[in-house]
């Protein structure tokens, strides 16, 4: 038993893995999609309310003012990204295509992920209330530096724009339901603060609905079919050795700047993730008229890897928690 216990997986990640075999299978398609993405959305809502239920207002002004945990989030996700991004053109022809190779340094542009990073900075009892305005920030300012560094660092057609919208649905989606908790934290602090597990609940649950829906998006657009199955791996090499690599960088810049724990984990989560909600409607606009398929190929795989290696480490921070 001690030797297999060498082994264990968590069942969280258990859970991700299983939400891409169902989603390979069956995945959405027309109107199951569409009530997918609606659950989703419904699920991160609740995920916000409930997080601005919990947090005291006093947290969610001190997570306001901790403006270095909010630039050296913002450093990770738009310079050494794309840095990493541009020394990855070596990598053409022999690992990566031109086609994927434009879609690696695209995923290494766009903005953070909102949800899954506060999800498992609160599984990893982490600096919630920094998290939500680090990732916060980061993806609304995503929606115009991320078409800024498209049309700077690669051909385009020059006339990238993004739909103002996108503003908007953020600050309704996310912003909204966590005011709306601080509202009603009176009434319900409590309770939460007795029982936990409806948070958890609603934490694995919107990321599990996130990796069945994006999944199926993949599946239902064909471009897991549109490569061999060696480039696919090489592809599937390459997001690893990103991820990798961007890991130890924010672990090693959330010590050098001299973070707290909980700072700390909020820089490897928020600075690490790459948003594919955000990301799939801009390349649909930044690259109009290219293969965006194989464009999107790499951001879609990056976050399939990237929810399954820091569920991982969520779950491994919050067993050493003091």
């Amino acid at each position: 038993m001690r030797f297999l216990s060498k082994f264990y997986i968590d069942g969280f990640i258990l859970s991700i893995l299983a939400m891409v075999v169902l989603a390979s299978i069956f995945p959405a398609r027309g109107d199951a999609a569409e009530v997918v993405s609606l659950l989703t959305k419904i699920a991160i809502a609740l995920l916000f309310l409930l997080y601005g239920a919990r947090l005291s207002p006093q947290e969610a002004i001190a997570g306001l003012k901790h403006w270095r945990l909010h630039v050296t989030v913002l450093a990770c996700t738009f310079v050494l990204f794309p840095v990493i991004g541009l020394a990855a053109r070596v990598l053409v022809p022999h690992v990566l295509t031109g086609d994927l190779y434009t879609g690696v340094l695209f995923l290494c542009l766009v903005p953070s992920t909102v949800q899954s990073s506060i999800a498992f900075t609160s599984i990893a009892k982490g600096n919630v209330a920094g998290a939500i305005v680090s990732a916060t920030v980061s993806n609304l300012l995503g929606v115009f530096l991320t078409p800024a560094l498209v049309i700077l660092l690669m051909n385009t057609t020059g006339q990238a724009s993004v739909d103002p919208s996108a503003v908007v649905d953020i600050a309704l989606q996310l912003l909204a339901p966590f005011f709306l908790g601080q509202l009603i934290r009176p009434k319900v602090k409590g309770f939460l603060s007795r029982y936990a597990e409806p948070t958890k609940l609603v934490d694995r649950g919107s990321i599990l609905l996130v990796v069945y829906s994006a999944f199926s998006a993949g599946m239902v657009e064909g471009i897991w079919h549109a490569m061999s199955p060696w480039r696919i791996l090489l592809l599937a090499l390459v997001c690893c050795a990103i991820l990798a690599i961007v890991l130890v960088a924010t672990g090693f810049i959330g010590e050098a700047v001299k973070f707290d724990r909980g700072d700390r984990i909020v820089v490897v989560f928020c600075g690490s993730k790459k948003s594919l909600a955000t990301g799939l409607p801009m390349a649909t606009v930044l690259f109009a008229g290219h293969s965006v398929g194989l464009v999107v190929l790499p951001l879609m795989m990056f976050h399939q890897i990237q929810l399954i290696t820091c569920a991982a480490l969520a779950q491994r921070w919050a067993r050493s928690a003091p």
